[in-house]
């Protein structure tokens, strides 16, 4: 039994030595690993392939923070049969003991924070206060979820009406594919899996390629949490050919994604075909980015103002739907606040971000974007922005280890 409220998780700012030098070891620990091989896992049995996805660091491209399997066609097919197998009886566990679980992964995390911070800063490029962030979002989820699994598990009050027996409760719904993102790596992947395992579903984890080592982690958490083999199918690969058919097969019940809107598009039409053998319409969730604004009045507080533009615009990178990707600012203060905003811009520190430093003002260390796609595209829009409007500062990549 639960008797504690959800709170929220602290974030650490790592305003003391000993804070620092903890996240100093827990990267050095990191690297030690460098390189290591991470399996499939299918019903419990871990495989290695061949094939690998090769995930990188993108502060230094040379060096490997992992080796992971790449999945086949064939084991999509067996992870789909293992989570419709497991579900017939993980959907019948107590909602105590799925609740349980989650609880006790959240504080697994909490011991194992620093470790996995460092995951994130060496695979998704992130500097310790996000990374330290996404982590305690990931605590979160757990906490919250396992809460929200003990309510929705009771009978839900319905209108009495005379002569009618009427119940309502919710029930699983099956095999739940969870496709996260790269951006959030420990976070939002822990809570599209961790929301799917606790309501009663079997769920296959196909993690984002450019981050599948933090995955496993979180993998390796649950299954130390007491998650029984088969509940929860680690299955890294390509979406054009694992994703796929996953996303068609009629055992699949539902989808839960977040990435671009391309993506999340296609896998909405697909869904809505009705598969040979298929009893149920699929459900999908899929959160597919945004365009963020700041408006900014003439009478608007203008620090701020600035200060909210440059973080919105550049923290992690200005990789998340909730960047800030546009200012409107009232035209009687418009050259002010270029100036302001110019100002701070120049004072972020840009580096790898293994490394911690102080900057001039709160904002941040600012790391690199996650891979070549990435910063391609950054530097065109550069481009037409020299060609549309006018250069404020930068306009250039910085070449820092090769990174990106």
């Amino acid at each position: 039994m639960i008797t504690k409220q959800f709170e929220n998780n602290k974030v650490n700012f790592f305003k003391t030595t000993v804070e620092q030098n903890l996240m100093k070891d827990a990267i050095k620990n990191v690297e030690k690993s460098f390189s290591k091989e991470y399996p499939i896992v299918i019903n419990g049995k871990e495989i290695m392939n061949s094939a690998k996805i090769k995930s990188i660091n993108p502060s230094k491209p040379s060096e490997i923070v992992g080796l992971v399997s790449k999945s086949s066609k064939e084991q999509a097919l067996e992870a789909i049969e293992s989570a419709h197998n497991n579900f017939q009886w993980w959907s019948r566990e107590s909602q105590a003991k799925r609740s349980a679980i989650l609880l006790r992964a959240a504080e697994i995390m909490r011991r194992r924070k620093m470790d996995l911070n460092a995951v994130m800063v060496v695979e998704a490029g992130k500097n310790w206060v996000e990374a330290d962030a996404d982590t305690a979002e990931a605590i979160d989820f757990l906490e919250f979820y396992a809460r929200e699994g003990l309510r929705y598990s009771k009978e839900r009050p319905i209108t009495k009406i005379n002569g009618e027996d009427n119940k309502q409760f919710y029930i699983p719904l099956g095999v739940g594919l969870v496709i996260p993102p790269w951006n959030f790596p420990l976070a939002i992947t822990t809570g599209m899996t961790s929301a799917a395992i606790v309501t009663g579903n079997t769920a296959i984890l196909k993690p984002a390629s450019d981050s599948p080592v933090i995955a496993y982690k979180l993998f390796e958490i649950l299954k130390e949490a007491g998650l029984p083999d088969g509940v929860l199918n680690y299955l890294p690969g390509s979406g054009s050919e694992v994703g796929e058919i996953l996303v068609d097969h009629p055992l699949t019940r539902f989808i839960t994604f977040t990435g671009s809107m391309e993506v999340g598009i296609r896998i909405y039409e697909k869904a809505a075909k009705v598969n040979p053998g298929q009893k149920w319409l699929k459900r999908v969730i899929a959160e597919m980015g945004g365009k963020d604004y700041i408006i900014v009045e003439n009478d608007g507080d203008m620090e701020a103002a600035a200060n909210g533009i440059i973080q919105g615009s550049f923290g992690f990178q200005g990789q998340k739907c909730s960047a800030c990707s546009r200012a409107i600012i009232h035209k009687d203060i418009y050259d002010k606040m270029l100036e302001m905003i110019k100002e701070r811009a120049e004072k972020i520190i840009v580096g790898d971000t293994r490394e911690f430093k102080v900057p001039e003002v709160h904002y941040y260390n600012m790391g690199p974007v996650v891979n070549p796609a990435s910063k391609q595209k950054i530097m065109d829009y550069i481009e037409y922005g020299k060609k549309d409007g006018k250069l404020l500062t930068g306009g250039s990549a910085l070449d820092i280890n090769g990174g990106y």
